[in-house]
């Protein structure tokens, strides 16, 4: 059942990451019309296609990619392809929520900018990027990982959660007009946390530094990552 549960948020995950990059294409191709052509419609059409279709693929993709993070032994900082694809998620949100979307709106109202396709050109270029990271899985791990500890997966109700979270956001934005990523916001960041105490607990342990039930021994040794 755990598998399963995995298999499924997995799933979520691509399925989204090829929504919101194939959003993003038909965005770049409204604006380059809008452009070209001077339709102002055009770009009420790209304003109304990020706001209600593509903010919502890249939303659960987003989330989803770090509950698979946090859930599983991969970890957010223990590989540098995970860790990088974290930092580009970021950058993406944080550039299509304050800059992009905003900039959509007054190309609605007739104020046009030459950035606006090519930083929807560079979203489309990270989210391929992205997905080559999860091929390729390359450069190792990073300086922060401890081998002598593997993070465990989490447990079948944590999936569960995990895709059923997505599914009351949606529902919200549906009803506010808006995208609204509330509650997935909160199960990663609670999660995480969590898991991160987890982890260190365990860093500890392995170290011999000693556990809860006991003092350190000295001469003690690290117990198998395996």
């Amino acid at each position: 059942m755990q598998k399963r549960a995995r298999t499924l948020l997995v799933w979520l995950h691509v399925v989204t990451s090829v929504g919101w990059m194939s959003q993003a294409v038909a965005l770049l191709a409204l604006l380059l019309y809008g452009m070209e052509s001077g339709d102002v419609s055009a770009f009420e059409m790209a304003r109304f296609l990020d706001h209600r279709v593509l903010a919502v693929m890249a939303n659960i993709s987003a989330f989803t990619g770090m509950m698979l993070s946090a859930t599983t032994p991969w970890g957010y900082f223990r590989h540098w392809w995970v860790l990088t694809k974290f930092v580009i998620t970021v950058v993406q949100l944080y550039v299509g929520i304050f800059i992009l979307s905003d900039n959509l709106e007054a190309a609605a109202h007739g104020h046009v900018t030459a950035w606006m396709p090519v930083g929807t050109s560079l979203m489309i270029s990270a989210i391929a990027f992205q997905a080559w990271l999860s091929v390729a899985k390359p450069w190792g791990r990073t300086p922060w990982a401890d081998p002598k500890v593997k993070l465990p997966t989490a447990s079948t109700a944590v999936f569960v959660v995990a895709l059923v979270v997505p599914l009351a956001d949606v529902a919200v934005s549906l009803r506010t007009g808006g995208p609204r990523p509330l509650f997935m916001l909160v199960t990663v960041i609670a999660y995480s946390i969590t898991r991160a105490a987890r982890g260190r607990s365990r860093s500890s342990d392995a170290s011999g530094r000693g556990t809860s039930g006991g003092p350190a021994r000295r001469g003690a040794t690290a117990p198998s990552s395996r």
